[in-house]
C-alpha cells in the first residue's frame, strides 16, 4: 500500500501541474527516518528550479514527473507516502516541497510528498537512465494497459503460488497485497493453487477480476485502510474499502457465499484473506478449471 489506484489517483491529483514552472525545491528539516532522494537535494534544487512540467505518467507504483528537458521526476511511495497538490495529513512527515507557478491564470501551487515511514524514495533520471530501465525487465507491463495473452504468458509456466505471482513486478506491475487478495476472491482461485496448475480459463477469470477491480478502485480513488494512512487530502479519504470482500476481514463471514468466515493466512510474508468455499484449494496435480 499504496498499490496501482492509489498511485494513480496521486498521479491524476498533480495533472493541475501540468505546464507549471519548478520555481523552488524545499526539504522541510524532519526528525524522522530520512528517505532516500537521488541526487541528494542541493542537486535536485539545481537541475528542477526552472525547468517546466510537461507530462504526469504513472509507472508500476511510480508517480513520474515528465520534465522539458526530457529527465523525469519519479516518487515511489512504498508503503506509506503520498503525492499531493492538497493540504497533506500533518506538517510533520512532510519530505520534499516543490513549487510552481502557472501563467494563466498566474498563481502558485505545491506538489508535496508525504512519507510517515520513510520508505519511499525520489529519483531524477535523464532520459537514458529511464530508458533503461524499461529496457532492463524489472518491470512487467502495466495490469490495466495488458492484454489478456500477454498478461497469461507472464505467469502460465511458473511454478509459484498465484497470489505470490501477482506481487511479482517483473511479471506484471501495479498489483499489491490488498488488491491480489480482492482479485482472487473474485475469481474464485485459492490463493495458494500454482500458476502453472491453474486452466487458461481460470487465467482469463484473474485477467478480467483484475481489469475490474483496479479500474473500479480507481473510480472510487483508491482505499483507505484502518490505519488512514492513505488519503487524497488531510480531508479526504478513499472510498474503495467500502467494496472489499476478503481483504481485512479475517474471522468475519464471507459476502459472497454467505457460508463461510475470510481466512487470513501468510505468504511471502504478507498476509492473504481468502474465503475457503468460494476458493477452494486444488491438489498439485488437479488443473483448476
Amino acid at each position: 500500500m499504496p498499490e496501482l489506484p492509489e498511485v494513480e489517483t496521486m498521479r491524476r491529483s498533480l495533472l493541475p501541474s501540468l505546464q507549471c514552472k519548478i520555481r523552488s525545491v524545499l526539504s522541510p528539516p524532519s526528525r524522522y527516518r530520512p528517505i532516500v532522494m537521488e541526487p541528494n537535494l542541493d542537486e535536485l534544487q539545481r537541475r528542477l528550479t526552472g525547468r517546466s512540467i510537461v507530462g504526469v505518467d504513472r509507472l508500476g507504483k511510480r508517480v513520474v514527473v515528465q520534465l522539458d528537458d526530457g529527465s523525469n521526476l519519479l516518487f515511489q511511495p512504498k508503503m506509506a507516502g503520498l503525492v499531493l497538490m492538497d493540504t497533506p495529513p500533518n506538517q510533520a512527515h512532510i519530505r520534499l516541497v516543490i513549487e510552481v507557478v502557472s501563467e494563466k491564470p498566474r498563481a502558485i501551487k505545491k506538489i508535496t510528498y508525504w512519507d510517515q515511514r520513510g520508505l519511499g524514495t525520489i529519483r531524477l533520471w535523464t532520459a537514458k537512465q529511464m530508458e533503461s530501465y524499461l529496457s532492463s525487465g524489472q518491470l512487467g507491463p502495466d495490469a490495466i494497459a495488458v492484454d489478456f495473452e500477454t498478461f497469461y504468458s507472464r505467469f502460465r509456466e511458473s511454478s509459484r503460488p498465484v497470489k505470490p505471482a501477482l506481487l511479482d513486478q517483473t511479471r506484471i506491475a501495479g498489483i499489491g497485497n490488498l488488491y491480489a487478495s480482492e482479485i482472487l476472491h473474485h475469481s474464485l482461485i485459492h490463493p495458494e493453487n500454482r500458476c502453472d496448475r491453474l486452466s487458461k480459463a481460470a487465467w482469463e477469470r484473474i485477467f478480467q477480476a483484475t481489469q475490474t477491480i483496479l479500474l473500479q478502485a480507481i473510480a472510487h480513488e483508491g482505499s483507505t485502510l484502518s490505519d488512514g494512512t492513505y488519503r487524497k487530502s488531510k480531508e479526504s479519504p478513499g472510498n474503495y474499502q467500502n467494496s472489499h470482500r476478503v481483504y481485512d476481514r479475517h474471522g468475519q463471514r464471507c459476502l459472497t457465499c454467505d457460508k463461510d468466515a475470510i481466512v487470513r493466512t501468510v505468504q511471502s510474508q504478507r498476509s492473504t484473506f481468502f474465503c475457503p468455499t468460494c476458493q477452494k484449494k486444488r491438489g498439485a496435480s488437479q488443473k483448476t478449471s
